[in-house]
């Protein structure tokens, strides 16, 4: 493990500070258009048409892709890490998946519906979901190709040798699920595009929290970790921060 010592935080003067921080609000401007500039290209790429008749297990029956939009021409699907025969979903996938519920409506007010697809049988997150507490559609592409064809579950072929293609590029893995998001739309006349995928850490987007501990001056505090998120919990397993006070 890696180890890292504590930065001793430097103290200076208002005015110095002042300077200090217009500096960096320079910096936080250039990266503001450079944002820009990468979501207008992300908009801009071009589309491929869905050829395949993907059907999906919901609470209500079962559902086609088109059926999954609820209406809308523009959806997200969040590739949730939950594999057959699994007792929990992926504590990654539940960290991103926790900031969901407060969008829901805010998506919808935009024309976007969102939904998180597992390759397990619905039955078995139904529970999990429940206990996490969340709301937000979560559907079974149990028994179809809709994961494999989207980068996200791996044959056992492919697990066994070690490689497959995940982001874009054959790597190395030793799991038959990784976490992902697609983005589909759908015309007037009913066809059905993808027009976006991220994977890996285009997913850090997705984490609110994330955003928020990158104000504070410890940040993630995952340096001295064997890999990010290894300090990530299920919601409802955390222990109290240290200086945190129980209530009565």
């Amino acid at each position: 493990m890696k180890k890292t010592s504590a930065k001793k935080p430097t103290v200076v003067s208002p005015q110095k500070w002042l300077a200090a921080r217009r500096a960096l609000l320079r910096q936080e401007k250039k990266f503001s258009r450079l944002r820009t500039q990468l979501t207008q290209r992300r908009q801009a790429l071009p589309w491929v048409k869905v050829e395949k008749d993907y059907v999906f297990s919901t609470p209500n029956g079962t559902k086609t892709l088109a059926e999954l939009f609820a209406g809308r021409s523009q959806l997200i699907v969040y590739h949730f890490m939950y594999g057959p025969g699994w007792d929990e979903g992926c504590m990654g996938c539940s960290f991103v998946s926790d900031h969901f519920d407060g969008a829901i409506a805010h998506l919808g007010a935009r024309d976007v519906t969102l939904t998180a697809v597992s390759i397990a049988p619905l039955k078995e997150f139904a529970a999990f979901k429940k206990r996490m507490g969340w709301k937000f559609p979560w559907v079974s592409s149990h028994g179809t190709s809709f994961n494999h064809d989207f980068g996200v579950t791996f044959t056992p072929e492919e697990v066994a040798s070690g490689r497959a293609n995940y982001n874009y590029s054959p790597r190395k893995i030793g799991i038959d699920e990784l976490p992902g998001l697609s983005v589909f739309a759908r015309d007037a006349a009913g066809n059905i595009y993808h027009t976006y995928s991220t994977y890996s850490r285009g997913l850090e987007a997705l984490i609110g929290a994330y955003s928020l501990l990158d104000l504070v001056p410890k940040g993630r505090d995952e340096d001295g970790l064997e890999r990010s998120m290894q300090w990530v919990r299920h919601h409802d397993r955390y222990k109290s921060a240290p200086g945190k006070r129980r209530s009565a």
